[in-house]
């Protein structure tokens, strides 16, 4: 009887794997589940509070199995969760490089583009606004200029005044930074990578 029940542990605990470049799907526990819940909560995190989160996880479901390296766990949600479409990825803060993960839609589909909180007039802004970032050679784009693009939008017409409410918004979510120079008089925003 223990011995089976020590085999059913294995088995759940299994972390996916790669054989021949195929990837076997893993098996979700309450640890992955409660950390991947816990994460959608959170957004954004910096690693060391990933590392945090999944060391909870753990304590919380009182498991005494040593606890899996932090990539072997996130690849194992991950290969559950691509049929879905969605993954936690893996970045860099932009001011300083600190590593960050955050869980991302891979689809553009028109239901994945109903799940934002953004309007596609909005989510349009938000692109114009990346490849203004993007191509400047400060990394940085005023929202003067950003309030610009409004006549370029696709879908629904927009006001510079709704513009301005949605750029807040992205910096309210954390999708950009505002940077105020004193002796700029637009905010500058770039994009939030932390």
């Amino acid at each position: 009887m223990e011995e089976g029940r020590a085999e059913r542990r294995r088995r759940t605990e299994a972390p996916s794997c790669t054989q021949g470049g195929a990837r076997r799907a893993g098996i979700m526990t309450d640890v992955h589940r409660r950390f991947l819940q816990l994460l959608m909560t959170h957004g954004v995190l910096e690693e060391r509070g990933v590392r945090r989160l999944q060391k909870h996880c753990y304590r919380v479901h009182g498991r005494t199995a040593a606890v899996e390296e932090l990539e072997d766990f996130i690849n194992n949600i991950n290969s559950v969760l691509e049929s879905l479409y969605i993954e936690i990825k893996k970045g860099a803060t932009e001011d300083d490089g600190r590593p960050v993960y955050a869980l991302v839609n891979l689809a553009t589909t028109p239901v994945s583009k109903m799940a934002s909180d953004f309007a596609e007039n909005e989510l349009d802004l938000f692109r114009k606004a990346l490849e203004l970032i993007i191509d400047s050679e400060t990394g940085f784009a005023s929202s003067t200029n950003i309030l610009n693009l409004v006549d370029q939008l696709k879908g629904k017409k927009m006001r510079k005044k709704e513009a301005e409410q949605v750029l807040q918004k992205f910096v309210q979510n954390k999708w950009l930074i505002e940077v105020r120079c004193p002796a700029a008089s637009p905010a500058w925003l770039a994009v939030q990578t932390g």
